[in-house]
């Protein structure tokens, strides 16, 4: 089967259309150009949790339509790094690379080459004829053949039914960790807890060996986090006849302005690297220090679920692309239609979304997609702290950068959501 297909255009048309053409905008927002503090209660946060026995330092952002976003930085890179923080302060933003990734992959649909229902096995043939755990981490002998294929939609949205060894227990996990189906590095040293294994050291082997590897679900038919879109780059290293990362660079960071965003951190750029720390008991210990971070080395293979270090300025490029449908600084990166389908709901039907981020939602290329209340809002959050979303329908978008693993150590990224949410509903009140 071609990659290129006129029928992949026509169906990413017509998912376009579902999610209506029509450019949402809050006139009732212009007034905030003139505001000197966007974000009030938010800052009161971010000053309440830097400093001593607290953190060391951290920056939020909030970006209004069409103008540069503001942002809250206090403190330093690290406790014992008394360089400033800064929305050019590089961060490990993890799995927030995962949107990254859809979005480079919906280019691709956009363009013809890759097909949204595509089987994957198309493009990868070692995945054409799979097994499923008989039992969800189960048995990895009790097995039975998948009725199914997976999509390029599965991939996208975690419902392949591959597994994740930060997810999955028992047999598969100690069998994907021997194997080096691993995805992700954190530290020099070994972190208990938080330490991933040894992983293999390139794309191309590591999508053979998890291809190799029994599905824990049926594809198609559940949500359940997974490696996804890490294979998504070797699919995007195949179609485009490019390496992942090269076209990473070439297809979005370079016409979006995205010049501090890497999977490996030049050693010129050390000093704005910020430490990571583990987070227990109310205390932090660092594990990942800036000048000699992992994230200087070459990595085994750049990882497009969880491979990324990027700066609150250049993530909030990212965003503010997506925000304006494709275009930023008046160069388009990508397509609109690639946008408006990529944010909205691609979940196959009768699936429902995650609820690990936030009240239950859909799910889109590589992030999470806000139903109800929260209809409109794109984006996904990082192991080490960071959030990054975009609200599709009033044009904002907002993030947190700090470095703490695990996030949910404490109460500070819930307590960040209540200010944002706060200070977004002042702005959105009527001025007269």
């Amino acid at each position: 089967m071609a990659l290129g297909s006129a029928l992949h255009r026509r169906e990413l048309l017509r998912l376009g259309a579902m999610a209506g053409l029509g450019a949402a905008f809050m006139p009732k927002l212009a007034f905030a150009a003139s505001q000197p503090n966007l974000l009030p209660n938010v800052t009161g946060v971010i000053e309440s949790w830097v400093g001593p026995g607290k953190f060391p330092g951290m920056v939020a952002t909030l970006g209004l339509p069409g103008r540069d976003a503001q942002y809250v930085a206090r403190g330093s890179e690290g406790f014992t790094d008394a360089d400033e923080m800064t929305p050019d302060s590089l961060f490990r933003i993890y799995s927030m690379t995962k949107p990254i990734t859809g979005m480079a992959a919906m280019m691709l649909i956009d363009e013809g080459r890759l097909g949204l229902d595509q089987p994957l096995a198309d493009i990868l043939p070692k995945y054409a004829h799979m097994q499923v755990q008989v039992t969800p981490d189960g048995s990895i002998t009790d097995l039975r053949p998948a009725k199914r294929p997976i999509l390029i939609r599965n991939l996208l949205t975690h419902t392949a039914g591959l597994g994740y060894t930060i997810i999955q227990q028992g047999p598969i996990k100690a069998a994907m960790e021997e194997a080096g189906v691993i995805a992700g590095q954190i530290s020099r040293i070994p972190v208990p807890g938080l330490d991933r294994g040894k992983p293999v050291q390139s794309l191309e082997l590591f999508a053979d060996r998890l291809a190799e590897m029994p599905l824990v679900y049926e594809p198609g038919t559940k949500w359940s986090y997974s490696l996804g879109l890490d294979l998504m780059g070797r699919v995007i290293e195949v179609v485009s006849g490019m390496s992942f990362d090269a076209f990473l660079k070439k297809r979005i960071f370079e016409p979006a302005g995205m010049n501090s965003t890497y999977f490996q951190v030049p050693r010129s750029e050390a000093g704005r690297l910020t430490t990571n720390y583990a987070a227990t008991d109310k205390l932090l210990f660092p594990i990942d220090k800036g000048a000699d971070s992992i994230f200087l080395d070459k990595p085994p293979f750049p990882c497009g679920g969880s491979g990324l270090v990027s700066s609150p300025r250049d993530y909030d490029r990212f965003l503010h692309m997506l925000a304006n449908y494709g275009t930023i600084g008046g160069e388009r990166v990508l397509g609109e239609l690639a946008v408006r389908v990529g944010t909205g709901n691609l979940l196959p039907e009768g699936v429902q979304g995650p609820t690990i981020a936030g009240p239950e939602s859909d799910f889109g290329a590589g992030g999470r997609v806000g139903i109800g209340p929260e209809a409109g809002i794109f984006g996904w959050a990082g192991a080490a702290g960071t959030v990054g979303m975009v609200d599709m329908k009033h044009g904002l978008r907002s993030s947190i950068f700090v470095q703490f693993m695990p996030p949910n150590a404490n109460s500070l990224l819930s307590d960040f959501q209540h200010a944002l949410k706060a200070d977004v509903l002042a702005l959105m009140e009527v001025r007269t």
